[in-house]
């Protein structure tokens, strides 16, 4: 099984390509930049888009443009590809790159999406309560997070990216693409300033 993996929900977009469980690459872009990530990923394998046998895709919560671009481009490979795509949670991928770590997403608007009793949530930093936090959220609000007790690791520490590679690992029920949906735990900025 050779996989094709992408989440663009969060400030940095990340794609892997997983052959049978086995990492083949991985890229840190932006979401625009993801399907050429995607490709050179391909090149690198020297596999061609006709040997792709699924897609995973991070349905977020994160950046609506960003979710939106994402879900876009794996509708359209799989359209083109006749390919079955998986959604993963951009939490869930977030907490399997580091175990036992809460994950936290900036939101936006002094706001972090995370997890409470398994499940997502939109909330102030101030109600994160979590030991170790990842992701962009927490390096945002590194001080307000450390204020409460819990430990950041260092801004560059690879365990606050979204890794595609856990979004390969951790895809299940694979699909039509159209059956994926993005996880949206709030109406848009530009639906509510009608």
């Amino acid at each position: 099984m050779l996989t094709l993996a992408f989440d663009t929900a969060t400030s940095v977009a990340t794609a892997a390509l997983v052959g049978d469980g086995t990492v083949l690459g991985e890229r840190v872009s932006r979401a625009v930049g993801v399907l050429e990530a995607a490709d050179d990923l391909l090149r690198e394998a020297a596999a061609e888009r006709t040997d792709l046998t699924a897609l995973a895709v991070g349905t977020g919560p994160g950046s609506f443009t960003g979710l939106r671009l994402g879900l876009a481009a794996a509708r359209g490979l799989a359209f083109a590809l006749d390919l079955q795509v998986a959604g993963v949670s951009t939490l869930d991928a977030l907490a399997a790159g580091a175990p036992g770590a809460m994950p936290v997403i900036d939101a936006g608007r002094r706001e972090v999406f995370t997890l409470r009793d398994g499940e997502p949530v939109v909330c102030s930093p101030q109600e994160v309560d979590a030991v170790l936090c990842v992701g962009d959220g927490a390096v945002r609000y590194r001080s307000v997070l450390e204020e409460r007790g819990a430990e950041i690791p260092p801004d560059k520490d690879e365990r606050h990216l979204p890794r595609a590679r856990f979004h390969a690992e951790l895809a299940r029920d694979f699909g039509p693409a159209d059956n994926v949906e993005p996880l949206y735990l709030r109406v848009p900025d530009a639906e509510q300033k009608k």
